[in-house]
């Protein structure tokens, strides 16, 4: 049943007793609607309960994304020097040694 948003503001509590009753109530301004007033329902009574899952074979994965890269693909990549180099070489920054009065 349609009201306008005066009548709405004005008689607010009769409208939520019709909307506790089961009636749905319509607030128009002017000859727009602007809102509904519908009960409020507790729980998931008429909702299907969801279940995990559902996207299984959608997403295909190629197994050659799990090899390691060479060094051509490690330079493409930006990593102008392979990771063995790098664990091969001497650390070029050696910290100092603390002095007897740092402790």
């Amino acid at each position: 049943m349609p009201y306008t948003v005066h009548q709405a503001k004005t008689h607010f509590s009769r409208l939520l007793k019709l909307v506790e009753a089961g009636e749905e109530v319509i607030v128009m301004r002017g000859s727009h609607p602007v809102a509904k007033l519908v009960p409020f329902e507790l729980g998931q009574k008429n909702r299907q309960r969801r279940r995990p899952g559902g996207f299984e074979g959608l997403a295909h994965l190629d197994e050659s994304a799990l090899e390691p890269l060479n060094a051509d693909q490690l330079s493409a990549y930006g990593f102008d020097i392979p990771l063995e180099d790098k664990l091969s070489r001497p650390a070029s920054v050696m910290l100092p040694a603390p002095s007897p009065g740092d402790v």
